[in-house]
């Protein structure tokens, strides 16, 4: 079966050593490993996480968090090098912890979270921010595969990127970098937004992905929402995934008008059964699908 996993920040951001307990805490709810974010430097020894996760019986994907600063996608040669850089370190941050998988918005440009909106390109920079996109990604994974990890782009919706949305484009760009080390993670939440079809999606992803988040529509706990998830898991075997699926249910239970739902906010009461249903019913879900009657 898929190993399931939760993100960390499902508990805490930034997460640090203090919440080493929590290791203990997901596996005891069904979970097979933790999705921690990249540490920023000086946030976490890896060598003490590694022994707390070792220790707990969970093992590790890791997120990247891009930004401005650290941007494949840039024009600015200082912010593409310091992007080529950064997902260098976060394979080395994966080699450390014994982590095989780097997921994330790797090709950089983030919208919302950057307070900046999207403009309009020319079909001269539209080309432009793909060969710096393929040429970092490239440099990148030869890097990847040296320490045996593989770096797993996301498509984000369109209020949150502006180079990289859909699976298509995913394809796109992963025909041009071609590298065994760069290959493609699939998030629903994301996928509600901008594909016609999530099924049809990820049989379009097929052998390419390599990591995928199994979000509501709301990003609420999974069978709350609007998913079709026998549809999802169907689909996920057809292509043969046998990789990690994750969980990001951190939508808090908190409707007030003018609540920002686009920032993460701590939990603020304990979320222990429902994790543990969240974990049993994409586990039900895995092992049903793959039997058509």
């Amino acid at each position: 079966m898929n190993p399931v996993g939760l993100i960390s920040m499902q508990y805490a951001r930034p997460f640090t050593a203090e919440h080493f307990p929590l290791f203990s805490r997901m596996r005891e709810l069904g979970y097979d490993f933790v999705e921690l974010l990249v540490p920023e430097p000086g946030e976490l020894d890896l060598e003490d996480t590694r022994k707390a996760l070792d220790d707990a019986g969970l093992a590790v994907v890791l997120a990247a968090r891009v930004n401005l600063q650290r941007n494949l996608s840039s024009d600015d040669p200082v912010a593409h090098r310091a992007g080529i850089d950064y997902l260098k370190y976060a394979s080395d941050c994966a080699a450390a912890l014994g982590c095989t998988i780097v997921g994330g918005p790797l090709t950089g440009n983030p919208l919302v979270f950057a307070g900046r909106p999207p403009q309009p390109v020319s079909e001269e920079e539209r080309l432009a921010r793909k060969a710096r996109c393929v040429a970092g990604l490239k440099e990148a994974g030869d890097h990847a595969q040296k320490l045996g990890v593989v770096l797993a782009v996301e498509p984000l919706n369109r209020f949150e990127s502006d180079v990289l949305c859909t699976t298509q484009q995913a394809i796109e760009l992963l025909d041009a970098v071609d590298h065994p080390a760069v290959q493609l993670m699939l998030d629903t939440f994301h996928m509600h937004m901008e594909e016609a079809s999530i099924a049809e999606a990820i049989r379009l992803g097929g052998r390419r992905v390599v990591h995928f988040q199994a979000n509501e529509n709301h990003r609420g706990f999974p069978g709350t929402g609007a998913t079709d998830w026998v549809d999802v898991f169907r689909a996920l075997h057809e292509i043969g995934y046998e990789g990690p699926v994750s969980l990001e249910p951190f939508r808090r239970n908190d409707d007030r008008f003018g609540v920002p739902f686009a920032q993460w906010r701590p939990p603020h009461e304990d979320e222990s059964e429902r994790l543990a249903a969240s974990a049993e019913f994409i586990k039900s879900h895995i092992t049903l699908t793959e039997y058509r009657r």
